[in-house]
């Protein structure tokens, strides 16, 4: 046997990891969206690219793919473990802490989506299967995409933010029945088809269940088990032994891959190891997602823009309104202010990455013929090609549309959070200070509201789409309206003494268990505020000079444990001596 058979795709595997290599900080560098990247690279080196010139060029052979059976075998890598990705982003406490927009956001959204498109597709002339696989397929937006321009934007945080990442939630739930959905439709008889489904949907909700009760029972012992060796190679193989195991599990009963790879991501999420799995896969996280999207490119074959340019663009407008006007609409029942809503109703109205797989699976199974397959697939990638400058436009729209409702509307109308939030920071105050603050909230994904009692600098953060009020963080009626009875703290920012004692006594009146953190002028100010409620105080001048005399304290030799001693006795004498 020749060596390079030992290896038959090793040419393909070196290519793409030269690819990755230079683009994802090219594309870094530029600010480019990592997803559109991978696309056109994918598109540019696949079969369908630069390698349709092969035969009239051959040195195009050692930097394209040729090859589809290549393509399919990265491919296939590449769903596995964005699926498995996907499920680890979920948990069932993150699901119940945003269930109204997970359930009936997101349940609206995919539903009422489906609807429309499935008609619009029957109208065209797809038989009934076809319309309801691209009903559903098409109604479900790029996770990958959206995460990734509200974290640019740092909005992820912020009320639009949360809705949608509710719904980006459920559609990643809804591809498991989607996927058992097409497999069933691709069944060449219909005769005794009642049966068929019933078994089907039986074999899988029996081996979910399976899955879940003994995974969570050998799951998290075998991670205890090995974890306590601290050996991260050990680590990292029984994360690849969760995945592809349970994938494989999956395949020998019938389901996809796909699938049990999504489960296992689930399964890890409910346990301890969580973050420290999140943590050994970050360095692959941004390799894995590009392998899926490279593929993805190199599966589409560009010429049908030549030959069906009218009616892709025709196509890619018409999904993206349809979705847009159901993502706005579902938004502002919400309660999401009208601009927010259009901004995030546009944020979601691209197709998404599974419906590559949903119709990869599906033209596979001969459930969606070769030609429909392809121009849906090209439809979605102008879809996800045209979001980012969509989104900005949408930003903008959504900026003029509030400024034209006025700044202190939602204030007056009572539309200001989310019913259901809770487990969130209210930061009264939002100059440097809490701007500050909300950066680190933000960065570490954790909602918050802010109060802020200058009307022009409160407008102009909140069309930037942060979460910023104008009022008085005094009046109790405001603190209601942001659900402080449900926030985990509140943090009191304000430089001016006289209201942040206001707003601490007044918050203490009506929430005497809330912890509430302050900042004070001086000590003076701070003893003040421990005396009407405030939890904990930290004085400016105080801490400055702490901070000061611990570098100096250190500087010269002393203790840690001394150096604390000293401090602590300090700030005890300053802040708590009445």
């Amino acid at each position: 046997m020749e060596h390079h058979e030992s290896l038959p795709f090793l040419r393909e595997a070196l290519l793409f990891l030269g690819l990755a290599g230079i683009l994802i900080p090219l594309l870094q560098r530029f600010r480019i969206n990592q997803v559109l990247g991978f696309l056109t690279v994918g598109l540019l080196v696949g079969p369908h690219g630069v390698a349709l010139w092969v035969d009239e060029f051959p040195w195009l052979a050692n930097f394209t793919f040729p090859r589809e059976e290549g393509v399919q075998a990265l491919a296939e890598l590449g769903v596995i473990f964005l699926m498995f990705l996907i499920g680890l982003e979920l948990s069932a406490q993150r699901m119940w802490a945003m269930r109204r927009w997970v359930f009936a956001g997101g349940l609206t959204q995919v539903l009422v989506s489906a609807l429309l498109i499935g008609a619009l597709a029957a109208y065209f002339g797809n038989d009934a299967k076809v319309a309801v696989v691209l009903g559903l397929v098409l109604s479900l937006s790029s996770t990958a995409v959206v995460i990734q321009l509200l974290s640019q934007q740092r909005a992820l945080a912020s009320p639009m933010g949360q809705a949608t990442f509710g719904v980006l939630m459920l559609q990643d739930l809804a591809v498991v029945p989607v996927l058992i959905l097409v497999d069933l439709l691709a069944r060449p008889s219909t005769e005794g088809m009642g049966m068929v489904v019933g078994l089907t949907l039986l074999k899988s909700v029996a081996t979910v269940a399976i899955i879940f009760v003994v995974g969570r029972r050998v799951v998290g012992p075998l991670f205890r088990g090995f974890a306590r060796q601290h050996q991260p190679e050990v680590f990292m193989a029984l994360i690849l032994l969760v995945t592809l195991g349970i994938a494989a599990v999956t395949a020998k009963v019938g389901l996809s891959m796909a699938m049990g790879a999504f489960l296992a991501g689930l399964l890890l999420s409910e346990t301890e190891y969580r973050h420290e799995v999140e943590v050994t896969v970050e360095p692959f996280k941004g390799l894995l997602m590009g392998l899926f999207f490279m593929t993805v490119g190199m599966g589409i074959d560009v010429r049908l823009l030549g030959t069906n340019g009218f009616w892709l663009i025709s196509s890619v407008i018409g999904l993206m309104a349809i979705k847009a006007a159901v993502a706005m609409t579902v938004f502002r029942i919400g309660r999401l202010s009208w601009g927010r809503s259009l901004e995030g109703g546009l944020l979601l109205s691209q197709g998404g990455e599974f419906a590559f797989i949903v119709v990869g699976v599906a033209a596979t199974t001969g459930l969606i013929d070769g030609d429909i397959a392809q121009f849906m697939l090209l439809v979605v990638s102008l879809s996800l090609m045209a979001t980012p400058p969509l989104a900005r436009l949408g930003r903008l729209l959504g900026e003029r549309l509030d400024k034209a409702v006025g700044p202190h509307a939602q204030l007056e109308q009572g539309e200001l959070v989310d019913a259901d939030l809770r487990g969130h920071v209210v930061i009264a105050g939002f100059g440097r200070v809490g701007q500050l603050l909300a950066g680190v909230l933000e960065n570490q994904g954790v909602p918050y509201v802010a109060i802020e009692h200058d009307a022009h600098v409160a407008y102009r953060l909140r069309a930037e789409g942060r979460p910023v009020f104008y009022g008085n963080a005094a009046k109790p009626e405001l603190l209601r309206k942001l659900h402080t009875s449900q926030a985990a703290l509140l943090l009191v920012t304000m430089d001016q003494p006289g209201a942040a004692m206001h707003t601490v006594r007044a918050a203490r009146a009506d929430y005497p268990q809330l912890p509430i953190f302050a900042r004070s002028r001086d000590e003076q100010h701070a003893r003040e505020l421990r005396q009407v409620g405030a939890t904990a105080v930290v004085p400016e001048t105080l801490e400055a000079g702490l901070q000061l005399s611990s570098f100096a304290l250190h500087t010269l030799g002393l203790p840690e444990s001394d150096i604390i001693s000293a401090l602590e006795a300090e700030r005890d004498r300053r802040v708590h001596a009445h």
